[in-house]
C-alpha cells in the first residue's frame, strides 16, 4: 500500500535502513539469534545512519529534527530482518534518549549523549520492577536524599539492554505513594551498589539482552536527578508514547515479513498437483493477512501525521498498540499454517516471529493496560 505521506526524504531514509538490513543484518539473523547475541558494530552502524538521532540536537550527534514517519520507518525496516531480538537489542537505548536529551544536566549530555546516539556506548531505561509490571505509579525502588547524594535501593527487571548498558535512566520513589512521588535518575554502570544479572531463559528475543538490576545503597550525585524531584511520572509516560509507536511499527514490519514469506512459500510449495497459492483456502489467508497489514499501517500513518502536527494522540497510540499486536498474532499464526511443518522448524523468519509475538503484546504496556488507558484518555 502506497503511503500518501511519503516524501523524498522519508523514502530515502527508509531505503537506507532497508538496504542496510538486507545486506548486513538479514543474512546473519538466524546465526545471531541462535548465538543469543549480535556484534556491537550493528549499534554503531545504525547510529551512523541516524537510527537513534530523532529529537536529538545535532550538537550531541543527533539529526537536529524529529519526524514520526521516519521513526516508524526505521523501526519497521529493522523488524523485517525476521529476528526481532536484534531489533529489541538496539532499541533499548532509544527509549532512554528522550529523558537524557530533555532532562539530564548539560554536563551529562555533553559528556556522553553523542556516544549513545552514535552507538558507541549502550544505555537503557530502567522502570519495570519485579512486583509492578506495567503499574509504574506503584514502583517501589527508593531514592533517599543524603546531603549531596541520593541513595538508591530496590530492583528493576526485564530491562532491555541491561547487561550491556553503560548508562541508565532509573525511576525511583522520592516522595509519597502514587504517581506524584516518582523521580528519574542518571546512573552509570560501575557505581558501587549497582549490580545486574542476565535473563537468559526467554521464549523469544534470543539475540537481545534483558537484565534484572539491583541497587543496594547505591549512591549517585544529587546532580544526577533528571528534572524536578517527584515529577518523573509524566516524563515516563511521555516517553512511553514513542516506545509504543515503535512497537506498532515493529509489528507492521513483522506482519509484512509473515505475508511476504507466506506468498513466496505458497508459490513454490505444491500440493494436490498445483501450487499451494492456487488453493482458495490459502488465497483467503493471504487476503486476510494483507488486510490486517493495511489496516494497522494506515492507523499508524494517521498517528504519525498527528504527532508531526504537534499533537500526541495517546488514546490512539494505545489502541494502535493492542490492535497491532493482535493483528500480528493473527498473521504469525496464519503464516505458520501456510508453512505447515516447515514453519515449525528453526531457521526461518516465520518460526522466529511466531515465538516473538507475545512479547510485543506485553512490552511497552500490556494489552490490558493499553485498553484501560485508552478508555481513560477518551474521558470515560
Amino acid at each position: 500500500m502506497q503511503n500518501p505521506f511519503e516524501t523524498e526524504e522519508r523514502r530515502a531514509f527508509r531505503e537506507t535502513i532497508r538496504r542496510y538490513v538486507e545486506a548486513e543484518v538479514k543474512p546473519h539473523a538466524d546465526e545471531w539469534d541462535e548465538a543469543g547475541d549480535f556484534p556491537w558494530r550493528v549499534h554503531e552502524e545504525l547510529g551512523a545512519l541516524g537510527y537513534f538521532g530523532f529529537g536529538i540536537s545535532d550538537e550531541y550527534g543527533g539529526l537536529g529534527f524529529d519526524d514520526a514517519f521516519m521513526r516508524a520507518a526505521a523501526a519497521e525496516e529493522l523488524a523485517r530482518c525476521g529476528a526481532t531480538g536484534i531489533w529489541a537489542g538496539v532499541g533499548g537505548r532509544s527509549i532512554s534518549l528522550g529523558p537524557l536529551q530533555s532532562l539530564a544536566s548539560e554536563e551529562i549530555r555533553s559528556r556522553l549523549l553523542e556516544d549513545i546516539v552514535l552507538g558507541r556506548k549502550g544505555s537503557a531505561l530502567a522502570i519495570t520492577e519485579p512486583g509492578g509490571g506495567s503499574d509504574v505509579a506503584n514502583l517501589q525502588t527508593t531514592a533517599t536524599r543524603d546531603g549531596d547524594e541520593y541513595v538508591l535501593n530496590g530492583s528493576k527487571t526485564f530491562i532491555t539492554g541491561g547487561m550491556k548498558g553503560d548508562y541508565f535512566v532509573v525511576g525511583a520513589r522520592t516522595g509519597d505513594a502514587g504517581l506524584l512521588g516518582i523521580s528519574l535518575f542518571f546512573v552509570e554502570w560501575g557505581t558501587p551498589g549497582f549490580s545486574r544479572t542476565s535473563l537468559d531463559r526467554k521464549m523469544g528475543w534470543w539475540a537481545s539482552d534483558q537484565a534484572t538490576l539491583y541497587f543496594d545503597d547505591c549512591r549517585v550525585p544529587a546532580a544526577n536527578l533528571m528534572g524536578a524531584e517527584n515529577r518523573g511520572f509524566v516524563a515516563i509516560m511521555e516517553n512511553f508514547n514513542f516506545e509504543r509507536l515503535s512497537l506498532v511499527a515493529g509489528a507492521v514490519g513483522m506482519m509484512k515479513t509473515c505475508l511476504e514469506e507466506s506468498i513466496a512459500y505458497a508459490r513454490d510449495r505444491h500440493t494436490f498437483g498445483k501450487p499451494l497459492l492456487e488453493h482458495q483456502v490459502i488465497r483467503h489467508k493471504i487476503a486476510d493477512m494483507s488486510a490486517r497489514v493495511d489496516q494497522v499501517e494506515s492507523y499508524m500513518n494517521m498517528i504519525c501525521w498527528q504527532i508531526n502536527e504537534g499533537a500526541m494522540p495517546v488514546a490512539e497510540i494505545c489502541k494502535a498498540k493492542f490492535a497491532a499486536t493482535r493483528a500480528l498474532e493473527f498473521c504469525a499464526s496464519e503464516a505458520m499454517q501456510i508453512f505447515g511443518g516447515a514453519g515449525y522448524l528453526r531457521g526461518n523468519p516465520v518460526e522466529r516471529i511466531y515465538r516473538e509475538v507475545k512479547v510485543f503484546a506485553i512490552g511497552g504496556g500490556s494489552e490490558e493496560i493499553m485498553r484501560d488507558l485508552a478508555v481513560r484518555q477518551m474521558g470515560l
